[in-house]
């Protein structure tokens, strides 16, 4: 077992006044080294600092030590240190199995809030290969990490006082006004600096919206098929969801309530998970919808870094005349999963709301991640990133459509896509998703099934195909053995015996 540090200060239990210092100090070690609190192989604290520590001569506390030696609770060598013996008496261990046994918790349920009732967990990245076609990710191993080094090297040599005592409750100042300045050249947005708040991602964005603007028992609108972390948010605060229907234009606007939602969320410029993106008449429409409803609008921005084909249409919060929208994005899609670094632009009539309620969280951001996303974005890196990954990721999904339509033909046909790292695949054959799901996981492809993201099961069987993070040969690959998967799942159900 490798040998650990307790150089630090050792807590104690309280001295009995009662009690011989020397005593004492004995039975208190010896009391955690059986109740386990110090480990074999811990280092304890030298005799010197032990003795300043609790205001003892150091000739009580090398007594006590020697003794404790003795007896094989702790050994030690000149130089080396005292530790708690690798191998303790057989009394000692039967002493610890009896005092561990009459130590144990009794377990029992403890009351929690109606939210925690309420919450369920949400799934994070799971760490493991990425393997054709995993959806939600960009290619992690073409991102730029020693130019991202080099930026860090240089912002750590110079950091000051003034950046480690942190920054406002709405993030580093000098990325917030990178983040405005480009959300209003590349997507239209209209905001100032003061509107931006650096959040860890679109999660956290929703939470908080959660949070400062719904009740219990509040209406709140969620694209089906949609994201269901955004209906794991709003049903975690006891806000009431229901689904809006998606067509081919975006969210079906004439199918809203005319009156008491308070909220709705909308991925227009890449539908989660469908890929369409909203036209700019739905846009309209929708804002007008809004205006005369007096519900507000979460804009979650899903991908719309990455567009390869038609023209680029403004974000909702640009066409926004009456302050109505809330606007979300993240750097977790564009340059990695671990930043954790994403933004929520505000209407000014919420500034404070929302700045009040982080002060009550996370405060803010963690600081040296936004310096270095501050200068990786205005030395001009961030933009060039996304060009190139641009092209990289339009040159894959080519490659992609290809092999799909040579080799999945009559088992698999993909959507059109404008935009984005992923797409649908809708199956032939009528049956769901999730077997289909599962024999393609046993040839090592991951697919996710089109119905896990409907609440209401009503959407047609397909896959949710992920091409931006594999290169070629992958692509190949998972075009491949997605093919043997689907045909091998086709004779097993024939066409007349499928569900629909």
């Amino acid at each position: 077992m490798p040998k650990t540090s307790a150089s630090y200060e050792m807590a104690l239990p309280h001295r009995d006044p009662h009690l011989p210092a020397y005593q004492w100090l004995y039975e208190a070690v010896r009391s955690e080294i059986l109740g386990g609190r110090l480990a074999p192989g811990t280092r304890l604290p030298p005799t010197r600092d032990l003795a300043s520590q609790y205001g003892l001569s150091r000739g009580t506390i090398v007594n006590a030590f020697d003794q404790l030696a003795s007896e094989g609770y702790i050994a030690g060598s000149v130089g080396s240190g005292t530790y708690v013996s690798e191998m303790l008496p057989e009394r000692l261990l039967h002493v610890a199995e009896n005092a561990t046994s009459a130590e144990a918790p009794v377990k029992r349920r403890l009351k929690v809030s109606e939210y925690s009732r309420r919450a369920r967990p949400f799934p994070c990245y799971e760490n493991k290969p990425i393997r054709a076609f995993r959806p939600n990710l960009p290619a992690l191993d073409l991102f730029p990490i020693g130019l991202w080094t080099k930026i860090t090297t240089r912002c750590l040599r110079r950091i000051s006082t003034r950046d480690l005592m942190g920054c406002d409750t709405f993030g580093y100042r000098p990325l917030r006004h990178a983040i405005a300045e480009y959300l209003g050249r590349s997507r239209g947005v209209r905001c100032s600096a003061e509107q931006v708040a650096i959040v860890s991602g679109v999660q956290e964005a929703l939470d908080l919206t959660a949070r400062v603007l719904l009740n219990p028992g509040d209406r709140v609108g969620v694209e089906d098929p949609g994201y269901p972390g955004a209906v794991m948010a709003f049903q975690a605060i006891g806000a009431k969801t229901f689904s809006a229907a998606i067509d081919a234009d975006g969210i079906a606007v004439q199918r809203l309530p005319a009156r008491g939602v308070r909220l709705i969320y909308v991925t227009p410029a890449h539908q989660f998970p469908m890929g369409t993106t909203m036209t700019l008449a739905r846009r309209l429409q929708l804002l007008e919808w809004a205006r005369q409803s007096g519900a507000l609008i979460f804009e979650d921005d899903y991908d719309s870094e990455y567009r390869y084909s038609g023209r680029p249409v403004p974000a909702l919060q640009g066409l926004d005349q009456h302050g109505m929208v809330l606007y979300a994005g993240t750097f977790s899609k564009v340059l990695f999963p671990a930043l954790r670094l994403g933004y929520i632009v505000l209407p000014p009539a919420l500034v404070d709301s929302f700045e009040t309620a982080l002060t009550l969280t996370v405060r803010h951001a963690p600081m040296l991640e936004q310096v270095i996303l501050a200068h990786f974005i205005t030395e001009g890196h961030f933009g060039r990133h996304v060009r190139r990954m641009r092209e990289i990721y339009g040159e894959r999904l080519k490659t992609f459509q290809e092999e799909a339509r040579s080799r999945l033909a009559g088992l698999l046909e993909l959507s059109k896509i404008e935009a984005g790292l992923q797409t649908v695949g809708w199956l032939s054959g009528g049956w769901n998703g999730a077997p289909a799901a599962a024999s393609a996981a046993k040839r090592g492809i991951n697919v996710v099934p089109l119905e896990w993201y409907s609440t209401q099961r009503s959407v047609k069987s397909g896959l949710q195909l992920g091409f931006a993070a594999f290169d070629e040969k992958e692509l190949r690959r998972g075009v491949r053995e997605l093919a043997i998967a689907l045909e091998a799942k086709r004779k097993q159900s024939p066409p007349d015996s499928r569900p629909v």
